[in-house]
This record gives C-alpha cells, sequence and structure tokens, in this order.
C-alpha cells in the first residue's frame, strides 16, 4: 500500500494494461476514443485504418487504465500486413487483461472465430464487448455472445455502443475496479503515448482516408519529414504522402491541386486543435513502389520489421 493510501485512509492507486484486440473494423478505435474521452487513434471506415499499438489513458477514482488500441487480426498477405498482426497479437503480450472486441452486427465472420480460439488458453482475464448494440440485431446478439464464450470462456461479457456511448460508463466503472493495485504508468493528464510528430501524420492519414475512401487503396501512408516550433509559438509541419503509383498520386492532388489542397486545410484545423496552437502545414505527394518495403518506416510508426 502507498504511503498516501496509509497516512490519509485513501483508496491505494491502481493501474493496468488493458490490450484491445479484435477483427478488422470491429470499432476498436472508436471504443479506445470513447472510453479514453479524447480523440486518441484515428477513424475510417476502411479496414485496417490502425496499423501500430496505440495507448490511450483514462482515469477512474485512483485507478489508471491504459489501453492499448491494436491492429486488425486478420490474415495477412504482405509485409505491412504481417507487421500489424504481429504488432496486435504484441499488444496481448503486454496486457495484463485481454478484451475482444466483435463487431455485433457483423456477427461471427470467419475473421472472429480463430481469433477467439486463440485465446481459450491465455492466462491473462479476458472480456468480451459485443460493440454496436444501436444497430445489431438484438436476438442474435445473445447467440453471439454465447457462441464466443463456448470458444473463449471469457471472465465477462459487455454489450455497449462505442459510437453513441451507451455502456461505456459501466465499462469504465468496471474495468477500474478490476485494477490491481499499483503505481500509475503515466502523469494524471496523460491521454495518449504518441508523439506529435506521429499524431499530425495520422491525423492527415485519417484524412485521406476519409475524403478519398472509395478511391484511395489501402498501400498509402504519411510521413512526417520536418517538425520545426516556430519563435512566435506555431508549429510548422512538413509531411510526405507516399503511394506506389502515379495514378493514385494524380488522385490525390485533384484537379489542379484541389484535392490535395482540401486534404491539407482539414488536417490542418485538426492538428492545430490537437496540439492547441497555430500549425502550418505543407504536404507533398511521392510515388514509391516499394514503401513498404522501408524499414525506416516502420520504425517511425512503431512496427516491427519482419520478413
Amino acid at each position: 500500500m502507498t504511503s498516501e493510501a496509509t497516512n490519509t485512509g485513501a483508496k491505494a492507486r491502481a493501474c493496468a494494461i488493458v490490450a484491445i484486440i479484435g477483427a478488422p473494423n470491429a470499432g476498436k478505435s472508436t471504443l479506445v476514443n470513447g472510453l479514453v474521452g479524447a480523440k486518441v487513434s484515428i477513424v475510417s471506415h476502411k479496414v485496417q485504418t490502425t496499423r501500430s499499438r496505440i495507448r490511450g489513458i483514462f482515469i477512474r477514482g485512483q485507478a489508471q487504465i491504459v489501453l492499448i488500441d491494436t491492429p486488425g487480426i486478420f490474415r495477412p498477405r504482405r509485409r505491412l500486413d504481417r507487421a500489424m498482426v504481429q504488432a496486435a497479437w504484441g499488444g496481448a503480450s503486454e496486457a495484463d487483461v485481454i478484451a475482444l472486441v466483435v463487431d455485433g452486427k457483423g456477427g461471427l465472420g470467419p475473421k472472429v472465430e480463430p481469433i477467439a480460439q486463440a485465446l481459450k488458453d491465455r492466462p491473462e482475464p479476458k472480456i468480451l464487448i459485443l460493440n454496436k448494440v444501436d444497430i445489431a440485431d438484438k436476438a442474435k446478439l445473445l447467440v453471439h455472445a454465447e457462441r464466443l464464450n463456448q470458444w473463449a470462456g471469457f471472465d465477462e461479457t459487455w454489450f455497449v455502443s462505442a459510437a453513441t456511448g451507451d455502456g461505456l460508463p459501466e465499462l469504465k466503472s468496471a474495468l477500474a475496479k478490476a485494477m490491481p493495485e499499483g503505481p500509475w504508468h503515466f502523469p494524471a493528464d496523460q491521454v495518449s503515448d504518441a508523439t506529435d510528430r506521429m499524431n499530425a501524420a495520422e491525423i492527415t492519414r485519417e484524412q485521406l482516408y476519409l475524403q478519398l475512401h472509395a478511391e484511395l487503396p489501402y498501400a498509402s501512408t504519411v510521413e512526417t519529414e520536418k517538425y520545426t516550433e516556430r519563435d512566435d509559438g506555431s508549429v510548422e509541419i512538413h509531411q510526405q504522402i507516399l503511394v506506389e503509383r502515379p495514378t493514385q498520386r494524380a488522385i490525390i492532388l485533384g484537379k489542379g491541386g484541389t484535392r490535395l489542397k482540401e486534404i491539407g486545410s482539414t488536417a490542418r484545423a485538426e492538428i492545430a486543435i490537437s496540439l492547441g496552437r497555430r500549425v502550418h502545414l505543407y504536404l507533398h505527394v511521392k510515388v514509391n513502389p516499394k514503401w513498404e518495403d522501408d524499414r525506416g518506416h516502420y520504425r517511425d510508426i512503431g512496427l516491427d520489421w519482419v520478413d
């Protein structure tokens, strides 16, 4: 017990890491943002939007809960896919508690059962979170919950809607109560472990997906090449958008560069809100067919290199 708890009679501090895992588009990032109460992970309808492990942090009473938002788990085909899946299972290995998030509307497709089966013999406490209950068939939710528990034997089952917030206050309280006694891992005012440089790149990538969802393929990324604080307190950011083919570059640029300007304007405004200061954002688009084979890119976004 801490000296604070001994001297004042207050409850001792508690802390633990909860890995949020699941198939792509289960709503993991939306759930993490909802639990934290701030946007720490980018969100889009494009699968595999989350590419690396991102930690979101929230405090409930004397408990600090560290959530690891992981990439969706699926059958990998390319190097980046393999690195993302490895990152997801790596996040589970770091955790004190594993939470499997399942799309309650999408049901138990071929991507969900292998994940649940893989959790069956893991020693960590396991929580099942059926998400999107606001748009799911309520009768089927109970069937899904029963089958998932047969596969993995979860300690608790929760029904929530990360989009509407339904069930999140109760889930936050339950997670806080389950945390073991121990020191906090992060300062009380910190909500994420992502650097400003990384966060800026993620915000621009989110705008690419939101504005070009149907047109832009998965094979694109954003790198922050230069991040400079000016004397007037503003920040100057230079970013490079990498794509595999010239046709993809043309899509991002748009006629007369109008699409790129719109992406940059929206991203700049959101980055400014995130940083709490004025931002000067400069974007350019580069064709690099082999950007997925650049070890430096994996390092920059927090992924391990895989063969």
